[in-house]
């Protein structure tokens, strides 16, 4: 017998009654839940505002208070401008300023690398002429010639004696430079350029041994060291004078200058002496200037009275080339080849030699002294070409031996090849050159 439905309603009912019962209660618990979470969210808002708000309360009155003080500061420095002698000295710190630290012992070593004109301060070391011309071809030449010739614009190291009379003084480290010490100080802390700092000791003391040796002020087999330092004379040591124009000078000057009676016009009455070309590739060659003093323009106020012409620029003549002979294979001459690299800073030999610093050395042997074209020879070397003077293997060899001695004024930097056999060397190479 099966079961009425009667029965399975009033059961249906009571479950969907419990069930009503459990969600509203579940829904309950939840709302409850999330009331309590966006309270807690409200109040930490709440607390952030309120720390933001006294925040900003203290910004405003911190830029309240800085800007109170900048006006009393302003009112200040204007009260004392108004009433202050402006020649014055600045006021003194009360106390330290309690910054940094005494510097360590070997902190201030590192960087004290003077060098006085006593020998005070030079560091034990030596090097010789040979090891400088070593050092100085490989971190030196680039700049200033392989014999301190300089090189396009860079300075002239060498030569330049009796010349700082001239209109066009030479100064270099022979010529102009009173203390050896200098040289050395400059060199250590500076040099080679882009590289400063990279140079041993005993390689500052050669590179410094080749330079005077360069401007024949050592022998070949001089050591420069920190004990033989003084021992060497300087060119231009007396050649300096105190600077007294402070007391000679400075109040001629320093008073009102003069603004009356000034010159209507002004005429210029001479050119300058020298002319200055610079080369397409580099560097720069002065030269007289032969143009006359007359014609020139006068200056007023409203300008000039007329703007001299620009003349055409004449083009040298072209070297002509020398037939070149193919060097033997001879010991001699194979050795003045090895001798030359000395010479090929300033001479060219071979097919398409050009004059450099030096003229070109194609036929030198047999050839009249002084007279290549285009290269603009010293006044001795002039002199010699006008008196019809020939180079030959005895010339040249005491030429080599010591240039400034063979030819007073020479503009050549080179110190000259003391042994014999390196002087016949060098002659036999250039004599394949015809």
């Amino acid at each position: 017998m099966s079961k009425s439905p009667n029965l399975l309603f009033p059961a249906l009912g009571v479950s969907a009654l419990v069930l009503g019962v459990a969600f509203a209660i579940a829904s309950r618990d939840y709302g409850a839940s999330k009331i309590e979470g966006l309270q807690t969210r409200v109040g930490q808002v709440e607390a952030q505002a309120s720390a933001a708000s006294d925040k900003a309360a203290l910004e405003a009155a911190r830029a309240d208070d800085l800007q109170a003080k900048i006006a009393q500061v302003q009112a200040e420095a204007q009260a004392r401008l108004s009433s202050a002698d402006l020649t014055e000295p600045a006021p003194q710190a009360a106390g330290p300023y309690n910054l940094g630290r005494p510097a360590h012992a070997d902190e201030i070593a590192a960087w004290d690398v003077d060098v006085l004109p006593d020998g005070r301060g030079l560091p034990v070391g030596a090097g010789t002429v040979w090891d400088g011309e070593e050092v100085f071809v490989e971190k030196c030449a680039a700049c200033h010639g392989d014999f301190a010739e300089g090189v396009d614009n860079w300075p002239v190291l060498a030569g330049g004696f009796d010349t700082l009379a001239d209109e066009d003084p030479v100064k270099t480290v022979g010529s102009y430079w009173p203390y050896l010490s200098t040289v050395w100080d400059y060199v250590n802390r500076s040099m080679p350029f882009g590289e400063a700092g990279t140079l041993s000791v005993d390689e500052t003391y050669a590179i410094v041994a080749y330079i005077l040796y360069s401007n024949d002020m050592v022998d070949d087999d001089f050591e420069l060291s920190n004990e033989t330092f003084l021992d060497v004379e300087m060119h231009n040591a007396d050649g300096f004078l105190v600077d007294d124009r402070e007391a000679r000078e400075y109040a001629t000057w320093r008073g009102e200058p003069c603004m009356t009676a000034c010159k209507d016009q002004v005429e210029v009455t001479m050119r300058s002496v020298f002319l200055v070309e610079t080369p397409d590739e580099g560097g720069s060659n002065s030269m007289m200037n032969e143009a006359a003093d007359q014609n020139l323009p006068s200056f007023t106020a409203d300008g000039p009275s007329f703007v001299p012409a620009a003349t055409a620029k004449v083009d040298p003549a072209p070297v002509q080339e020398a037939k070149v002979e193919t060097v033997s294979a001879d010991p001699l001459v194979e050795a003045g080849e090895t001798l030359f690299r000395r010479c090929k800073s300033c001479h060219q030999v071979g097919e398409g030699a050009k004059n450099r610093s030096g003229p070109h050395l194609n036929g030198v042997v047999g050839r009249v002294m002084g007279s290549v074209d285009g290269f603009g020879y010293s006044a001795g070397f002039q002199a010699a070409m006008d008196a019809g003077r020939v180079w030959d293997e005895v010339e040249l060899a005491a030429f080599l031996a010591a240039p400034k001695t063979y030819m007073s004024g020479t503009k050549m930097a080179f110190a000259g090849l003391k042994k014999k056999g390196d002087q016949e060397a060098l002659v036999a190479y250039l004599n394949t050159f015809r």
